[in-house]
């Protein structure tokens, strides 16, 4: 799998624009679900059965939408909050392991575990929340800080290779 690196990026400029992606979506979702529902009951009468097909034949139209539209470039930042959004899940079904790892001075975990905190730190800033408010996660993260520190390890990481979790048995 290929390593994910982390960028800079706007929290307005992506705010804005997935604020208005989402909207434009939902609306595309109600107009198509609905259109779909009325050519149904029109054409073979009026049951609810037929008003929600034609909701989830709008749900499936807008989605083959939505798929094809992922890769276009106005959704880079959109694309990279997902990404960023789904490196860190994965993370979190290992940080059992990795934490038991970190005790040990594993400095790959110690690597995933500073990518881990950086991210959460990014997606909180992009979403305009603080994630002051998670002492374990500050206390966690200070321990990290400490050790990479004690092993001359420079204080962040530039990217993840979803590889590296491999090492890791899910506990």
């Amino acid at each position: 799998m290929a390593r994910f690196t982390l960028k800079q990026q706007d929290p307005h400029a992506f705010r804005r624009k997935s604020r208005i992606i989402t909207l434009l979506m939902a609306g595309q979702f109600a107009v198509l679900g609905v259109l779909f529902a009325l050519i149904l009951t029109s054409a073979f009468g009026s049951s609810l059965m037929l008003n929600a097909l034609g909701v989830a034949l709008g749900l499936l139209a807008t989605s083959a939408m939505f798929a094809v539209l992922k890769d276009r470039p106005w959704m880079n930042e959109v694309r990279y909050a997902w990404q960023l959004k789904h490196h860190l899940g994965q993370i979190s079904g290992y940080l059992s392991p990795l934490r038991r790892a970190v005790e040990h001075d594993d400095r790959t975990a110690l690597d995933v575990l500073t990518f881990y905190h950086q991210g959460m730190a990014q997606l909180a800033e992009l979403n305009g929340r603080t994630t002051d408010d998670d002492a374990e996660r500050l206390a966690e993260k200070m321990q990290v800080k400490l050790k990479r520190e004690a092993l001359a390890l420079p204080a962040e990481v530039e990217s993840f290779n979803p590889d590296d979790l491999k090492r890791y048995k899910q506990a």
